[in-house]
């Protein structure tokens, strides 16, 4: 039960953080630029999950866990973000796309590397669906290699989150860690707006797609991500969270009509045969450690 319950965490998350760049249109019509949407983000996320916490009454972590955190979220988003957002500007956006999700390999290595986990057959044939679903899904029209160099680190930046975010959930809760990542790349995009200068929504629409990005794309894919991590690992967690692109290529042809050609069709159908192969062996997995 604790295996399926990551699964479909890890499923909510990356349907959640699918509607991201749907917002992020909305926001960017709004007026907003980067650095302001990044810090409204963070800022009102992590303003949402300390009165959560509070209501809890879970305690603030501290020592080599809070610095962990403080890492995860100064560092490894705000670098991540930076990164992606910047690789836009010299590579088409269905390059950077295709190259960040080279993070499921990333996490693969750095799993067997630094956890020692085992590399399974079933997990290698998933990771290759997941990849090629991933590569049919994004459109790849090319750009410079500085765009291309940085969406790579992106993608390291991300995985290397997710292996330092596989110990760190051992020790605190969902929230408790929601809470000091979002905080953490709020304040620093917060010095980076103030310092070049803040541009808030022109109207209520803007607002609304702030919202949207804070409720919907921040704050449960986030914190369902780091539950599902804990319950199925980092591998695992990776690999699902390509149902992003999916979920985020059938809202563009809902909101904006864009077509779904037959080539990106069969990558999310590829993606969808990855996270079935996954579920069912957790399933299984599951079913005889219950023996």
């Amino acid at each position: 039960m604790k295996r399926l319950t990551g699964i479909l965490l890890i499923a909510t998350s990356a349907a959640a953080f699918g509607t991201l760049a749907i917002f992020g249109k909305f926001a960017y019509a709004a007026g907003v630029d980067t650095f302001t949407v990044l810090f409204l983000r963070f800022g009102l996320s992590a303003a949402f999950m300390t009165v959560i916490l509070l209501l809890r009454r879970e305690p603030f972590p501290r020592g080599r866990i809070l610095a962990q955190l403080i890492g995860m979220g100064a560092l490894g988003y705000v670098g991540q973000s930076f990164m992606y957002m910047t690789a836009i500007k010299y590579a088409s956006s269905g390059l950077v796309a295709l190259l960040l999700y080279l993070y499921p390999m990333f996490v693969f290595i750095l799993s067997m590397v630094v956890l020692r986990e085992k590399a399974t057959a079933v997990k290698i044939i998933a990771l290759a669906l997941a990849l090629g679903g991933s590569a049919l899904t994004v459109d790849p029209n090319g750009g410079q290699l500085i765009g291309a160099l940085m969406a790579i680190a992106a993608a390291l930046i991300y995985s290397i989150y997710i292996i330092v975010g596989t110990n760190v959930m051992k020790h605190v809760s969902a929230v408790q860690s929601s809470t000091v990542i979002f905080a953490s790349a709020g304040l620093v995009y917060g010095a980076l707006t103030f310092a070049n200068g803040p541009h808030f929504p022109v109207d209520s629409s803007g607002w609304l797609a702030v919202l949207g990005i804070v409720a919907l794309s921040t704050i449960i894919p986030v914190v369902t991500f780091l539950a599902g991590l804990e319950r199925i690992g980092p591998t695992n967690a990776a690999m699902l969270s390509t149902l992003e692109p999916v979920v985020t290529v059938l809202l563009a042809a809902w909101l904006f009509g864009e077509k779904l050609t037959p080539i990106v069709t069969l990558g999310g159908g590829l993606i969808l045969a990855a996270v079935l192969i996954l579920t069912r062996a957790e399933m299984q997995s599951n079913d005889v450690s219950g023996i």
